[in-house]
């Protein structure tokens, strides 16, 4: 056992030895061999540790490289969030454009024949007049005007079909309250049986299109 613990010891004062010449042939100060001024030649865990610290406490916590690049990083989050503000804005104008150029194509489509309508109304106008002038009570006697008045009820009854066909409906608002968004009053007429701005007298029939009033009704109202 004592054999085992000299050899190592005997190296150590070789090496000891070694290191002292080389101090001496560099003219170092023996001193430095004294076991309290002896430097370390070996760290531990906790000697990097510190290194670690004191190196992170020496590093510089900003420079003007990095201030420029957190500049320029701001910089482009903002233009990035007004470009994607205005993108936003810009489908929204499109698709609001869209939806109104769709609706004006659809009311296009509708009320193209608006006007055409309008003109043939006084068609229908007259057709209604020469029907209700027909004296009824002679039809059974006389076959050529009873023809005539089949023959204009028939006339009338098909115009006012191809009317509903596109969309045009005639209405007689008789016994209605006056509105003037569909009526249209020429005058008054004194009738204590009815309540007052009530319709009782019907000149011209109204004409919708698509729920548009394109014609409004001639009435009397009354007072």
């Amino acid at each position: 056992m004592a054999t085992k613990t000299a050899v190592p010891v005997k190296m150590f004062g070789r090496h000891l030895y070694q290191l002292k010449n080389l101090t001496e042939a560099q003219n170092l100060s023996p001193q430095i061999w004294r076991i309290g001024a002896m430097p370390r030649l070996y760290n531990t865990e906790s000697n990097l540790e510190e290194t670690a610290t004191t190196t992170e406490k020496a590093a510089p916590t900003s420079s003007p490289e990095v201030e420029r690049l957190m500049k320029e990083l701001a910089d482009a989050k903002e233009q990035h969030s007004d470009l994607l503000d205005k993108y936003r804005r810009s489908l929204a104008e499109t698709e609001n454009m869209r939806a109104r150029l769709n609706k004006q194509i659809a009311d296009a489509k509708m009320f193209g024949i608006q006007v055409f309508c309008r003109d043939l109304l006084d068609v229908a106008d007259t057709l209604g007049h020469a029907t209700q002038a027909v004296p009824k009570d002679k039809l059974a006697d006389n076959l050529d005007l009873k023809n005539l008045f089949e023959g204009l009820s028939m006339t009338k009854a098909c115009l006012l079909q191809v009317f509903k066909r596109h969309g045009l409906e005639p209405f007689n608002p008789i016994n209605e309250k006056f509105n003037p968004n569909l009526h249209e009053a020429l005058f008054e007429i004194e009738d204590k049986n009815v309540d007052a701005n009530t319709i009782v007298d019907v000149t011209k029939l109204g004409y919708i299109l698509h729920k548009r009033c394109i014609r409004p009704a001639l009435v009397g109202v009354a007072k």
